[in-house]
């Protein structure tokens, strides 16, 4: 039995790594509903998560996927997929990029967020967890691996319950600062906010270009290897 918590961490990683929600449970936090829909936000993120990890194995359950413990055809084609779509997303988050000199602005739904119910932030949350382009596809990798190991029910609770834990840290965090510190986090959480609008296209491609080529490349190796 292969255990796949060093290849699911990094996928995990790259869940938490994302600019956007992150400005968008911040936003949150100043709005009139703030304790609310920051909360409704951060359960839409999880469910959205457990959702398609859940989905993948159970799909994986009827197919063979891990035949003698090395990747099958159809996983390894998959993967070459998901890589090829990290990377290309890559590509647009780089030409989406401010100028130097230029400020970037924020997308119109986000300008709208203090007028959020907390059904239509849970809806908003479920959309960029689970049906996300960039998380979609890390979630979809990471529940290959851990199908391709195996492992038991329980393992495989445990495995993708760490997956979900960190790849909900960033969104967690604003929220937990707001509700241990609460007005007193207003100057750090909006420091965050400014940066991750400036900087939010120049991470997202280094994070999906770095991830994007390990995905790909253990796809090419699985399907040429």
């Amino acid at each position: 039995m292969v255990s796949p918590i060093g290849e699911i961490l990094p996928l995990a990683v790259g869940v938490a790594i994302s600019p956007m929600p992150m400005i968008a449970v911040i936003l949150m936090l100043f709005s009139k509903r703030a304790k609310l829909n920051s909360m409704a936000f951060l359960f839409g993120w999880v469910v959205g998560l457990v959702a398609v990890c859940w989905a993948v194995l159970s799909i994986a359950g009827t197919q063979d996927f891990s035949p003698g413990g090395t990747p099958s055809t159809a996983s390894s084609v998959i993967r070459l997929l998901l890589g090829g779509l990290l990377v290309f997303a890559a590509a647009r988050q780089w030409k989406s990029r401010p100028k130097p000199g230029e400020q970037a602005t924020m997308p119109m739904w986000m300008r709208t967020l203090d007028s959020f119910t907390p059904g239509k932030t849970l809806g908003l949350a479920l959309l960029l967890s689970g049906l996300n382009p960039k998380n979609l596809s890390l979630t979809l990798a990471a529940a290959l691996d851990v199908a391709q190991a195996s492992l038991g029910g329980f393992e495989n609770a445990v495995m993708l319950g760490v997956f979900i834990i960190i790849g909900s840290i960033t969104v967690a965090g604003p929220v937990a600062a707001f509700l241990v510190m609460g007005e007193k986090a207003a100057k750090v959480l909006d420091g965050w906010k400014v940066w991750l609008t400036q900087n939010n296209a120049t991470v997202m491609f280094v994070l999906l270009l770095v991830i994007g080529m390990v995905v790909l490349g253990k796809g090419i190796s699985g399907v040429f290897g």
